[in-house]
């Protein structure tokens, strides 16, 4: 069985899709597949352009991507479930209650991932072990306030804003990248 990650945000033109690549970026060579969605994206439009570029400077080609609107079965075929913001985790999680249990916001699972005890994950599947030990470090870690869970929507912003919600989407992924190579 392979390990899905799926990305979520709006209307995943931005940051769905650029998590998306710099997730593929950082987990190459893995046992996983990434995807993304998004809660009210009208399916089959391009990336936005300034995404577009950052995503390429992954070394993927985003030329074909194309959105797609959130399917409960997309929810409920996901190993791990990373939304934009806390209200698009609340959508994800009534789409597919089922799958509360491993959705979180980008921000607040890269807290946990880089809090969790690797020596604590289950063995298995190097993803469903990370996503495990994050879950068990949320019990020690106290609530952050919204504005550290939600990642902002650049739409509407410069490059400059683009670049920074690239870059605190990698920050975020890189202990899951690390917490799945302990685990695996």
């Amino acid at each position: 069985m392979v390990d899905r990650v799926l990305f979520v945000c709006h209307a995943n033109l931005c940051r769905s899709p650029m998590a998306e690549y710099i997730a593929r970026h950082l987990l190459a060579g893995r046992a996983v597949t990434v995807a993304s969605a998004g809660t009210d994206a009208v399916d089959d439009l391009p990336m936005h352009p300034y995404a577009a570029d950052l995503a390429a400077e992954t070394g993927g080609d985003p030329t074909d991507f194309r959105s797609r609107r959130l399917r409960p079965e997309h929810l409920v075929g996901a190993t791990l479930v990373l939304a934009a913001t806390r209200r698009q985790r609340s959508v994800c999680t009534a789409l597919a209650p089922a799958a509360l249990h491993r959705t979180f916001t980008v921000r607040q699972f890269g807290r946990l991932a880089a809090a969790a005890d690797p020596t604590t994950a289950p063995a298995g599947a190097p993803l469903r072990a990370a996503v495990e030990a994050a879950a068990r470090a949320r019990g020690r870690l106290q609530p952050a306030t919204p504005d550290a869970d939600d990642l902002r929507d650049p739409i509407g912003g410069t490059v400059a804003d683009f670049r920074r919600c690239a870059e605190e989407i990698e920050r975020s992924m890189r202990p899951l990248a690390a917490l799945i190579g302990t685990a695996g």
